[in-house]
């Protein structure tokens, strides 16, 4: 069977394990893209944008732990 290529903010809160609020707020504030759909305005994500976002964050997760290391390992900030 083939995936749903639209995600609702349900959908997109279950599988980051977060709520529907809380992904909202990553709409509102761009951070993820999604579309208004519809007459009542229902809002998706793109599977493909969920796959994205997650990438990003994944990017910057490792640099964030890479500055920090850095930051660990320099003398000077003793």
């Amino acid at each position: 069977m083939q995936a749903e290529r639209f995600l609702t903010l349900t959908d997109v809160g279950e599988i980051l394990n977060i709520t529907p609020a809380q992904t909202y707020a990553l709409v509102r504030r761009r951070e993820l893209r999604a579309l208004k759909i519809g007459g009542r305005g229902q809002w998706r994500v793109e599977r493909t944008e969920l796959e994205a976002y997650i990438q990003r964050m994944y990017d910057e997760t490792a640099r964030s732990l890479q500055r920090e290391r850095v930051d660990q390992d320099d003398p000077a900030l003793d």
